[in-house]
């Protein structure tokens, strides 16, 4: 992909990437600042052993990108960034590479605000702090607000309320049976909320610790061998909450849910699969819109972090979702293009006041 792309859906291309090596530490990173339109680009750090430079490049341009549309949609005045670092965190992750890495977001000025993603945690960035001011994601003891993944599947659950709202006239999944692929963190709490709420929980995970959790916190699950027992399932939601590229095409052929809410990223496997789903007549909430409640709440911490505060932000995720899908009505678009359509229109009319001169 390269950087100064500017076909397709990607008109406006990105405005600042950012290349960054200390040979001592053995730090390789990439930063990918897509706009800033709506504030300074907020995002998590990746740590992740790619293939090559170039993969990794793709991974954070398009990273980035989706970045500034989901914190348009979250009504943040934040614009969209990410960064990757280039190696297996296993391997080379020490607190010299994060705090060289901590120098080089320092160096942007505050255009960059990092947090936590795949290969990094909440301790990294009390790390990265003691070399930048602009980092979030933190820990309770320095203030910060811990685990993201609550917020987040709060905020899946906001979205699915709004998607039973659409598709069946009432808030509310009581009486509907919901399967969860993924009972990791946002998989767990999203569980509790539906059982709360009157659903039956059907899941399943790879992981046997995760299964093990759910016999004894919840014996009312419905636990099913593997992910496709669940699609084929008796389902009325679909909630993807682990790995991206959960929707392809054989997924969406023999998926029998009525809609699709869930807390993993990037969720469509390729462009087109939400053609697929609207064809198939099945209702898809798009990923960046319901799993905000993560990052709404590591936004949070700049302000100088208010759970409470940063809950009910995340409970506008129910607002949000319902406008997208009915724009996606009267448009007769699926709602992944309502949704970017909202976006884009944020980002062009709050950008556009930044022509207005201010000394």
């Amino acid at each position: 992909m390269s950087v100064f792309d500017t076909e397709g859906s990607d008109a406006n291309g990105h405005e600042q990437v950012v290349f960054c090596q200390d040979r001592q530490t053995g730090l390789r990173a990439i930063i990918g600042i897509y706009s800033t339109a709506l504030g300074p680009a907020l995002g998590g750090t990746r740590f992740y052993p790619y293939a090559s430079e170039a993969e990794a490049l793709t991974d954070v341009l398009n990273l980035s990108r989706g970045m500034a549309y989901k914190n348009a949609l979250a009504g943040l005045d934040l614009g969209g960034g990410k960064a990757v670092i280039w190696g297996d965190p296993a391997q080379i992750k020490s607190e010299g590479l994060l705090r060289a890495y901590g120098r080089f977001v320092e160096s942007l000025h505050g255009r960059y605000y990092t947090a936590c993603d795949v290969g990094t945690y909440v301790p990294d960035m009390d790390v990265i702090a003691r070399e930048t001011r602009y980092v979030t994601g933190r820990s309770i003891e320095h203030g910060g607000a811990g685990d993201s993944s609550i917020l987040t599947a709060w905020g899946v659950f906001q979205g699915m309320r709004a998607a039973a709202e659409h598709t069946w006239g009432s808030p509310t999944l009581s009486g509907r049976r919901v399967g969860i692929a993924g009972l990791g963190k946002v998989g767990k709490y999203l569980a509790g909320h539906l059982i709360e709420d009157g659903a039956t929980v059907v899941a399943t995970d790879v992981n046997e610790a995760a299964l093990s959790w759910a016999r004894t916190t919840y014996p009312q699950i419905d636990l099913v061998a593997d992910t496709r027992a669940l699609i084929t399932a008796d389902i009325d939601v679909y909630a993807p909450c682990a790995l991206g590229g959960a929707l392809d095409d054989d997924t969406v052929a023999d998926l029998r849910a009525k809609v699709v809410t869930g807390g993993a990223n990037n969720q469509l496997a390729h462009p087109g699969i939400e053609k697929l789903l609207e064809e198939r007549g099945i209702l898809y909430t798009p990923d960046y819109v319901v799993n905000a409640g993560g990052v709404i709440q590591v936004a949070d911490e700049i302000e100088g972090f208010n759970f409470e505060r940063a809950k009910l932000r995340a409970t506008k995720i129910f607002d949000t979702t319902g406008q997208i899908l009915r724009l996606a009505d009267d448009e007769g678009v699926p709602p992944a293009v309502a949704a970017d359509r909202l976006a884009e229109r944020r980002m062009a009319e709050v950008g556009r006041l930044r022509n207005i001169y201010l000394s």
